[in-house]
C-alpha cells in the first residue's frame, strides 16, 4: 500500500510541475511535456480512465493559468480559445500512443516520443487547414497546396514537440522507474 501511495503522489506532483512548466515565460514554443505526459499516462496508469484524464487536465491547468496571466496583462498568449477542444481531443487520443507500449523499455519509449508529436502534427495540421477559414490555419486554401503550406508553417513546432516529447518522456520514465526501483527495496534496519 505505501508503495503504490508514494507513486500515486509522485505522479500527481509531476503532473502539477509540468503543468506550471508549460506556462514558463521564454520557453521555446511548442516546447512543452503534455505529448509525453499522454504517451506516460496511456503506459504507465493501469485505470485507463485516469489515463486519460492526466493529460487532459495538466493541458486545462496549463491553460488556465495562461488566461489569468493573459487576463491580467501579463502575457500575450490566450489560455482559451475558439476550436481549443479539439487539442483536448487530440491529447486524449495520444495516450492510445502509451497504451501500445507493450514492454516499457528505451527502445519503446523513444518510438512513441516520436509517434505522439508526429500524430497530433499531421492531425492538428489538417484539422487546422479542413475546419477554419479567416486568420485560423493562416487562411490557406481548401487545396492540396495549401495543406502543405500548413504543414510548412507548423514545422519549427513540430520540432521542439518533438525534442520536447523526448526529453519529457526520459523525465517522466525515468522518474517512473526509480520511484518504483526504489520504492520495491526492503527497508534496512
Amino acid at each position: 500500500m505505501k508503495r503504490s501511495k508514494t507513486i500515486i503522489w509522485s505522479l500527481i506532483l509531476l503532473v502539477l510541475i509540468l503543468s506550471l512548466y508549460r506556462v514558463f515565460p521564454n520557453r521555446p514554443y511548442g516546447f512543452a511535456p503534455q505529448w509525453a505526459m499522454a504517451v506516460f499516462a496511456g503506459a504507465v496508469i493501469k485505470d485507463k480512465k485516469w489515463a486519460f484524464i492526466v493529460p487532459v487536465l495538466s493541458m486545462f491547468i496549463s491553460d488556465l493559468l495562461y488566461q489569468i496571466l493573459y487576463s491580467s496583462g501579463l502575457s500575450t498568449m490566450q489560455g482559451f480559445y475558439e476550436g481549443q477542444w479539439q487539442n483536448y481531443l487530440l491529447f486524449g487520443l495520444l495516450v492510445f500512443v502509451g497504451m501500445a507500449i507493450r514492454k516499457i523499455n528505451v527502445v519503446n519509449v523513444l518510438i512513441a516520443s516520436v509517434a505522439a508529436p508526429t500524430i497530433y502534427f499531421i492531425l492538428s495540421n489538417f484539422i487546422l487547414w479542413a475546419g477554419w477559414t479567416g486568420t485560423r490555419g493562416l487562411g490557406r486554401p481548401k487545396t492540396f497546396d495549401g495543406l502543405l503550406l500548413c504543414y510548412n508553417d507548423a514545422i519549427p513546432f513540430y520540432r521542439t514537440s518533438l525534442m520536447a516529447t523526448v526529453v519529457f518522456s526520459a523525465l517522466l520514465f525515468g522518474a517512473y522507474y526509480l520511484i518504483r526501483k526504489n520504492s520495491l527495496k526492503p527497508a534496512t534496519a
